[in-house]
């Protein structure tokens, strides 16, 4: 249901309707600048949606978009969802008006108005809301900088742009298109294939070197073949639920690292031009599918990179900045202790042959990992990195991060549902309630599968 006017009233039949099927109120939509979102809680009887939206009319809020679907932690109540226009009317009076009729109520906004400490940046609650944010890139298709070496090419930036509507009209839930690359963009895979794979048992930690021949035999990674983004998704999904999805060029970091929270990693499917194969001066695919997709087959990789993109959601600006640069120097540019020498795991290691030698030679400084100081360090994104930070293992370097996540400001916990892939805001006592009871579950489970191993 979108609405766009103020004195678009539902009624009373509208409103039985949205409480006996909210699922047929759900409707596609797109962001509009100066849009605040808004969840609120109220008690099931007919006519209350009709009343609360009443507030937004008498305050001169403009409304574009309403759903709802029964609350999870009171089955006597259902949760609505608004998004608002935030730049006229009286928003901040229509929210203070809606705090008297209910004791839970969050504000979600891309552009913080009212500057309270309900406001909380807007965040995917389900995996399909990805659709939402994916196509805000930094550049489109042939939109190349002028140092960029296929600037001058006209053909490389056509299929540039051909990539980039591949991304830009998907959605979620639909197999990504397959591409048939060129001879000359095999060419370029193959080169930089053939010298990668020289290193990888030296330089790559272990758990990259366990997948990589998985990858050949499941994915179609050859020295003469580009594997495809589906192909791979579908190993991935198996392995621990992460799948791949198009994405035309660089996200913003708040966006990019939401997708991770849904364990879905948004990936290019360009390549870089031919005449510099070992530079590039953004992610291809080279750098996604050889780079990251190895360790997002291996279980405790995946629940670290989620923890990530979990932390992220609704956090401030400056946290988002903080994270961001933790992902750089673990995701990226990370590198581990096994068996007293230091291995890479970051995918701009894995997916650079020179940075790949370099980073493990006497030349850089190595620190180890502690998100407090890691977050803070400056870090150049046109050279080989001055510093590199070092992890025991990918399981100390996840409790490290959830300790440095609780100490985000935000008014709620967050908890990814695999079953319906969506993110469950806890921020209740029932809530808290149900969380316990599962966590009591998983740990019967647990209590049985040990006895039955030690009889």
């Amino acid at each position: 249901m979108d609405a766009g006017l103020t004195n678009m009233k539902p009624t009373d039949q509208e409103v039985e309707n949205l409480h006996s099927d909210p699922r047929s109120y759900k409707q596609d939509y797109e962001d509009k600048e100066g849009s605040t979102s808004i969840i609120f809680s109220l008690p099931e009887k007919i006519g209350v949606l009709a009343a609360a939206l009443k507030v937004f009319e008498q305050h001169g809020v403009n409304l574009h978009h309403i759903e709802s679907r029964p609350a999870r932690d009171d089955a006597r109540s259902f949760e609505f969802y608004v998004a608002c226009d935030n730049l006229t009317g009286g928003l901040k009076e229509a929210i203070e008006a809606l705090r008297a009729t209910t004791s839970k109520l969050t504000v979600l906004s891309r552009n913080i108005q009212n500057g309270s400490a309900d406001d909380v940046p807007w965040f995917p609650r389900r995996i399909k809301e990805l659709d939402r944010f994916a196509n805000q890139i930094l550049s489109y298709g042939s939109e190349l900088d002028a140092d960029h070496p296929g600037f001058t090419d006209p053909v490389y930036r056509e299929r540039r742009k051909e990539f980039a509507d591949i991304a830009f009209n998907y959605k979620h839930g639909q197999p990504i298109p397959r591409v048939e690359y060129t001879k000359a963009e095999v060419k370029t895979w193959s080169t930089i294939f053939r010298e990668l794979i020289k290193l990888y048992p030296t330089h790559a930690c272990r758990e990259f070197n366990h997948v990589f021949p998985l990858l050949i035999d499941n994915c179609g990674f050859r020295e003469d073949n580009i594997p495809q983004l589906q192909d791979i998704s579908d190993f991935l999904k198996d392995c621990t639920g992460f799948s791949l999805r198009p994405v035309a060029g660089l996200l913003s970091s708040r966006d990019f690292l939401a997708g991770l929270a849904f364990r879905v990693f948004h990936s290019t499917q360009y390549i870089r031009h031919g005449s510099k194969p070992m530079y590039t001066p953004e992610p291809d695919i080279c750098h996604e599918v050889l780079g990251h997709v190895p360790l997002f087959a291996d279980p405790s990789f995946a629940q670290f990179s989620q923890e990530i993109g979990l932390a992220s959601l609704g956090a401030p600006d400056d946290y988002i900045k903080k994270l961001a640069t933790l992902y750089w120097f673990t995701v990226e540019f990370g590198l581990c202790r096994q068996e007293g020498q230091l291995k890479a795991y970051g995918a701009g290691l894995l997916s650079s042959f020179g940075e790949l030698e370099y980073c493990l030679s006497d030349k850089p400084q190595v620190l180890p990992f502690d998100p407090l100081k890691t977050c803070e360090q400056e870090y150049p994104i046109t050279s080989f990195q001055p510093v590199y930070f070092v992890a025991d293992s990918f399981d100390s370097a996840k409790v490290k991060l959830k300790q440095f996540a609780a100490t985000i400001p935000r008014p709620f916990s967050v908890r990814y549902n695999p079953y319906t892939q969506s993110v469950e805001v806890i921020n209740s006592k029932q809530q808290i309630i149900n969380l316990t009871k599962d966590i009591k579950g998983d740990l019967s489970l647990l209590e049985d599968a040990i006895a039955k191993i030690e009889s």
